[in-house]
């Protein structure tokens, strides 16, 4: 190869340049968002705490899930922490952020087994969740 060859393969064309500009606008200017993934908690335990502060405020949520007792409140707590840096890094007015959307969705299973009587075993899965988390700031 040539060095003109290794030139002209390394450039993108202006039509790609202009599309990777454009997703990076999007981004820029979209929600705050974070994802926790592969969490090993099962996805009904987390939703319980998730219906209750879609659509509330940060500083809300954060209050709420420090003083709940259930298993998903440190994992949510987490991915909201995480949303807020991402605001923050987008320059948004943290003071005015409301939780905009939380998803809560199934992962894949941990399958393990039991051993039993007569040299048997019984399955058992264990149940992971993804946990999204998008941020807007409020009009």
């Amino acid at each position: 190869m040539t060095a003109t060859q290794t030139k002209a393969a390394t450039k993108k064309p202006k039509r790609e340049k202009a599309k990777a500009d454009a997703r990076k606008a999007a981004r820029k200017a979209g929600p705050a968002q974070a994802h926790v993934k592969s969490v090993r908690i099962s996805a009904r335990k987390v939703r319980v705490l998730a219906d209750q502060i879609r659509g509330k405020s940060v500083d809300f949520a954060l209050t709420f899930l420090a003083f709940q007792q259930r298993a998903g409140a440190p994992i949510l707590k987490k991915a909201i922490d995480s949303a807020v840096a991402n605001a923050d890094q987008k320059k948004m007015d943290l003071d005015t952020l409301v939780i905009a959307d939380v998803q809560i969705d199934k992962a894949g299973m941990m399958r393990r087994f039991l051993p039993r009587a007569h040299g048997r075993a019984t399955p058992f899965k264990k149940q992971l969740a993804h946990v999204h988390v998008r941020l807007a700031e409020k009009n």
